[in-house]
């Protein structure tokens, strides 16, 4: 491959795959060499830092109305928004069966006793909120697994995004190669902490750990690792209240701070410095980027199981789940019976 066909490709493949996950590994460098220096926010980073946090996205943004008899967050809470959208194309009878189904599925992945714990009904939550994550993890899988064997080596991620070198060869043909050196190195380390047998094959569950580290709890030291190395321009280990604006911002010769800079510079002495001298370290950085979160999945589980558990012995059996079947997936479309556009395997 000639040596601008070469960088073409590499730079199409780093955009491609990079917009996919969370990948400042791959793109941050990049995006600031391109971008340059403006006197507003970083793209990269997000307007007042949001960028780099990682919040647990609401389970619904619909209003939690049970009251009122509007069950519309419990079925986006239960089933995912998009097959929530569905499920609202059936008719009473066959959003009951699918739901018949499910309640089977949320009992064989737990302990099979015939019966759905609280425990089985977080798990089933938690699964459908991720299941975006899944799907873009597929759709990259076959862009990494090149051999087909079911597993992605990391030889082969590591070409699938860089391209082919031989040993010595790496990034010659590139004018940024120590750029690219660095992003190379930062991901195998990414990889290897992802690949927890340690066996440098990557299953679909180790893959999405790469891909997604902010959702392991493993990686987590990874993710404050990588921050710190973006953000810690000095390198003394800690991100100093100047290192944490530049990330956000850089100004024009003579420009006037925006209130929100200074904003932020409140922040991060009231709320991210949290043993107050100054800077951040780790252990901050980490409460900063990977904020503890409620755990919604449970408490949407807590909530289902005590307005369907009619008799109290704090589980729910199948009787139970379809006697309160509008709570879970109960249409209020009036257009019932409209073909699906989607095939619901796991439903």
């Amino acid at each position: 491959m000639e040596k601008a066909e070469r960088n073409v490709w590499r730079e199409a493949k780093l955009d491609c795959l990079g917009l996919m996950m969370w990948r400042p590994s791959l793109l941050l460098l990049l995006l600031l060499l391109r971008r340059g220096t403006q006197g507003k926010p970083s793209p990269d980073a997000g307007p007042h830092g949001q960028g780099r946090v990682h919040q647990a996205a609401p389970l619904s943004e619909a209003p939690h109305d049970d009251a009122h008899g509007n069950f519309q967050y419990d079925h986006e809470a239960f089933l995912g928004r998009e097959v929530a959208k569905e499920f609202d194309q059936l008719s009473p009878e066959e959003s009951r069966a699918r739901l018949g189904r499910i309640v089977d599925r949320m009992d064989r992945a737990g302990d099979g006793d015939g019966w759905v714990s609280l425990a089985e009904l977080r798990a089933w939550i938690a699964h459908t909120q991720q299941r975006h994550i899944r799907d873009s993890v597929s759709a990259a899988w076959n862009t990494y697994d090149t051999n087909r064997d079911g597993r992605v080596g990391w030889e082969e991620l590591r070409n699938a995004t860089y391209g082919h070198y031989e040993p010595g060869e790496e990034f010659h043909d590139v004018e940024d190669a120590e750029t690219y050196k660095k992003m190379l190195a930062r991901d195998e380390r990414r990889f290897r902490v992802a690949d927890q047998d340690g066996d440098s094959m990557a299953t679909r569950e180790e893959l999405t750990a790469f891909l997604h580290p902010e959702e392991f709890p493993h990686m987590r030291d990874i993710v404050i690792a990588e921050t710190l190395e973006d953000l810690d321009k000095n390198k003394d280990g800690y991100v100093q209240v100047e290192e944490y604006i530049a990330d956000l911002y850089s100004a024009e010769p003579g420009e006037e701070e925006p209130a929100w800079v200074r904003t932020e510079r409140e922040q991060f002495r009231d709320f991210r410095d949290l043993n107050k001298d100054g800077r951040l370290d780790g252990s901050e950085v980490g409460h900063w980027v990977l904020p503890p979160a409620q755990d919604q999945p449970l408490v949407e589980a807590n909530h289902l199981l005590h307005e369907s558990d009619t008799d109290k012995d704090g589980r729910l059996s199948k009787a139970e789940i379809l006697s309160n079947w509008n709570m879970f997936v109960g249409s209020q479309a009036t257009n019932y019976g409209e073909d699906l556009t989607r095939h619901h395997d796991e439903l």
